[in-house]
């Protein structure tokens, strides 16, 4: 078989807050080395090279990787580079010994077409398509012959954002191996002037930091950063590389008024950024979901983010904590002013934060913002103050009123516009294209919330964003006449530290001069600003050809219009949303971008002919932590991630394992005759053990061969707590000690013990959760009573189920610490929508099949798809043992065959 090489460079422009000084020491004594050090796997990557220029904000960057193959058989190299979400892809292109393989972009439904035409003659890589945390994955491969050069260039292009005061980009450095020509060059033009530039690296040593060059003056800046092959070293002897990490630059320019104005070829840019002006007084409403799926380090983080939080709120700031379950509660009956004394007892509330019930999102969004109404309405609050909503939720809503189109109606119908809603998405289990959507509808931005160990510095991140505002009700006007196609020119508040950014087409060929007037509120009174420039001067100004990438303001324009278009379709429906698309389509097929709506479809030699592959663009909707792709001959797949961690059985009975390390799950069934006991997990430390039995449907069916089965009843038993809870479709029956209570599913119950508490959500769920360890969640499955066919059934979800003991067992039990396994061979299976592959698990190969199992913690009718490796046959060579070990005689058995 023959070798592959994976090299990459990992690209991002994204905000970073750390700084980190220089520091200037000898070098060490390095000897040469060989020649062979630069070639791995017979492949070396003799150049590579990052270039970035940045004019008036506006960021071009072109990534060239150069690499040959030393090796006397054809190897297989990968291209990877990880984008900013914010980018547009523009341009890629392949040259392989002088033939040059471009990439064209194409309306994503006619590539669409192109690549399933050639899916079925067998003549594709499979889609390109990727996104992790704060970036996108570009990855395409070849395969090059023997002694053969290859070249990959990409480019891409996007605005950058100002944040608390700098504009910044990072540079994600990994070639993982020692490169002949490695430099990074980033010049920087703007027409202000510069007035700071830093540059740092997470891997630079002391000997490494003088490699860094940077500098600045006037209107121009430079990094650069070209380490020798030596400089590279991990050690004087060793042929690994230094470069794996962050290489960061941040910038501002000078302000000496409170805007710019930037006209080139027909087009102007406004840049809109005053300093020195009073901050508003703020009033925030936090609404925070407190439903049982927030329990661990949900609601962990969020009570650690919130008591940060109210240690930044200043003393004439109004706030005020609504949490929502199944039932909405407030910490006071209206908002509170910031004193010291309030404070204190803020803390101590968020510190008592519990988790349980539903998901009444409706409830508690609608409580907020009659809390703001009536705080104005009351005089409780300063007249001249800035107001938001942040509302925090894992999930979907589940409680009260549930329906989306009716929440988005209700919630812009009360806000009115008076106030932003900031929505923040914790994780992956919610519909973030609903909190978007409502979040644009009223004025806001929606934020994915990462569940990882920096969760709360997340929240807090934001919060630190809208913390300062310093204007309300902005509104940038230009000559009526003399302009048109304008980006977004009213805004609903300004931040300290941000930046406002309005881009336009000049119509009047004739016109001298533009003036742009600005109106806002300001904290002690109406403000105006007004800005003037000179058409032919500004053009003159800006004739800086070695920096300048020609038409920028122009391509400026297309990329917030582009951007501010696909948000406006995202909050309309019929004739108005085809009628933006169309308007979104046309300007990224002209300016060739790589957005929603286009794709690059990128044509390779393999095999003596070209293949198609497809670069997409994906939508943070689908976003999923550590999304993967599986490169091969001729087929990769690209699979969104596990939404949280946790391990469950449902159905039929479909049991789904989590693996954190991969981001991504394992799943399988297992078919057994009706009535068996199962052992599905047994801690002998904790005395903790659950056993489930099956049931099957109330008639066989002689078509099926293998009949369905379901849990009709679960039993969980805690020696330590002398504990035992039998759970069926009917009754749950709760003994501690000598004591038996029963309840139904009718039953709305909240019971807390020392060491216990037990929620019954009626008809819906019972959440279970013992003390510091395991919490399970057992979802009831009704159908109709007078169905032919099925019965009602349970689902067992396990959360925290790293706090049982390492010899926990059992059919979920055996996977609750650690598991690895390796992915190998992707290729089309039976099903074209559902690739086979081969699984290197606990010393086996396997053959599993990507599919999707259903989790019904948010939605027990319809559940939500969780993608997974399948693995056939009762799980065998998954599970230890056979799953008939498995098998005891009754719900509270110990004994395991």
């Amino acid at each position: 078989m023959e070798n592959h090489l994976l090299f990459y460079i990992l690209l991002a422009l994204i905000p970073v807050l750390e700084t980190s000084d220089f520091f200037i020491t000898p070098f060490r004594n390095i000897k040469k080395r060989s020649a062979d050090d630069l070639i791995v796997n017979g492949i070396e990557i003799y150049s590579m090279k990052i270039d970035s220029k940045v004019t008036s904000r506006f960021a071009h960057n072109v990534i060239t990787s150069r690499a040959v193959n030393r090796a006397n058989v054809s190897r297989e190299v990968f291209f990877d580079v990880d984008l900013p979400k914010t980018a547009f892809i523009t341009n890629f292109s392949m040259t392989i010994d002088g033939v040059t393989y471009p990439g064209n972009i194409k309306e994503k439904e006619v590539a669409k077409k192109q690549y399933e035409k050639a899916v079925s003659r067998g003549q594709t890589a499979g889609l390109v398509r990727a996104s992790g945390r704060k970036t996108e994955k570009f990855t395409v491969s070849v395969n090059i012959a023997a002694a053969s050069k290859v070249t990959f260039e990409l480019t891409y292009e996007e605005l950058l954002k100002r944040n608390f005061g700098k504009y910044e980009m990072l540079i994600k450095v990994k070639p993982k191996q020692l490169v002949n020509h490695f430099e990074i060059q980033a010049n920087i033009f703007e027409p202000q002037g510069i007035s700071e530039l830093e540059a740092q690296g997470s891997f630079i040593t002391n000997d490494l930091s003088q490699v860094i060059k940077k500098s600045f003056s006037g209107k121009k800046g430079h990094v650069s950063f070209k380490p020798t092959i030596d400089q590279q070293r991990t050690c004087a002897n060793c042929s690994t590389s230094l470069l794996d990490g962050d290489f960061t630059i941040k910038y501002d320019v000078k302000r000496d008024s409170p805007g710019d104005l930037q006209i080139v070829n027909g087009y102007f840019v406004h840049f809109f950024a005053p300093t020195n002006l009073p901050n508003f007084p703020k009033n925030v409403v936090f609404v925070i979901d407190v439903s049982g799926s927030m329990y661990g380090i949900g609601i962990q983080q969020t009570r650690e983010a919130l008591l940060k939080i109210l240690e930044d709120i200043r003393e004439d700031d109004h706030f005020n904590f609504i949490l929502f379950g199944s039932n909405v509660h407030i910490w006071k009956d209206r908002l509170v002013k910031a004193t010291a004394e309030n404070l204190k007892k803020a803390k101590d509330f968020v510190r008592a934060i519990g988790t349980q019930g539903m998901t009444n999102l409706h409830g508690g969004l609608m409580k907020g913002i009659e809390m703001l109404t009536t705080a104005f309405e009351t005089n409780s609050v300063p007249k001249r103050s800035a107001s938001i909503i942040i509302l925090l939720t894992d999930g979907h809503p589940n409680e009260g009123v549930s329906n989306l189109q009716e929440i988005q109606a209700n919630v812009k119908k009360n806000i009115q516009g008076r106030y932003p809603l900031y929505n923040l998405a914790f994780g992956y289990a919610v519909d973030y294209n609903f909190l978007e959507k409502m979040a644009l509808e009223n004025k806001g931005v929606a934020r994915r919330i990462y569940p990882d160990s920096d969760s709360a510095i997340q929240m807090e991140g934001f919060y630190a964003e809208v913390a300062n505002p310093m204007l309300t009700e902005v509104k940038l006007n230009y000559p009526e006449n003399a302009i048109s196609d304008l980006t977004q020119n009213n805004f609903k508040h300004y931040y300290d530290g941000s930046e406002i950014v309005v881009a336009g087409r000049i119509t009047d060929n004739d016109l001298n001069s533009l003036t742009a007037d600005v109106k806002a509120q300001g904290a002690e009174n109406d403000v105006t600003f007004s800005e003037q420039a000179d058409v032919e001067e500004t053009a003159k100004a800006l004739q800086e050809q070695e920096y300048i990438f020609g038409d920028y303001i122009e391509r400026l324009w297309a990329y917030l219009t582009i951007q501010q278009l696909l948000e406006k379709r995202t909050v309309t429906q019929g004739e108005e949303k085809e009628n933006l698309t169309a308007e979104a389509l046309e300007l990224s097929l002209k300016y060739k971008f790589v957005t929603p709506l286009t794709s690059m479809v990128v044509t390779k030699p393999e095999d003596n002919e070209d293949k198609a592959a497809i670069a997409d663009k994906p939508v943070e909707a689908r976003a999923a932590p550590g999304t993967q792709s599986y490169p091969t001959h001729s087929y990769q797949y690209s699979s969104p991630s596990v939404p949280s961690l946790y391990t469950s059985v449902d159905g039929d009975p479909h049991f789904i394992i989590s693996v954190p390390q991969k981001e991504d799950a394992i799943c399988f069934n297992i078919n057994e005759e009706t009535g068996a006991v199962l052992n599905l997990i047994n801690d002998p430390v904790t005395g903790i053990r659950v056993n489930g039995q099956l049931i099957g449907d109330k008639r066989v069916s002689s078509d099926a061969k293998i009949q369905n089965t379901y849990f009709g009843k679960l039993g969980i038993e805690n020696k330590q707590l002398e504990l035992k809870l039998e759970v069926t479709p009917e009754k749950i029956t709760l003994q501690k000690g000598r004591k038996k209570t029963v309840f139904t599913w009718l039953d709305t119950v909240t019971l807390r013990q020392e060491g216990l508490t037990v929620i019954i959500n009626r008809k819906k769920n019972l959440v279970l959760s013992m003390g510091d360890g395991a919490s399970f969640v057992i979802v009831l499955h009704q159908v109709w009573k007078k169905h032919p066919l099925h019965q009602d059934f349970l689902g067992l979800y396990t959360l925290d189920s790293h706090k049982l003991s390492e010899r926990t067992h059992g059919l979920l039990g055996q996977f609750f610490h650690h598991i690895d396994f390796n992915i190998l061979e992707i290729h089309p299976g039976s099903d074209s929508k559902k690739p086979d592959a081969t699984i290197v698990i606990k010393n086996n190969k396997l053959t599993v099949t990507r599919g999707w199992q259903k989790d019904y913690r948010k939605d027990p009718k319809h559940g939500i798809d969780i993608p997974c490796w399948f693995v056939h046959n009762n799980g065998a060579g998954l599970i230890d043992g056979v799953h008939t070990d498995y098998i005891v005689s009754n719900i509270f058995d110990t004994t395991v065959n």
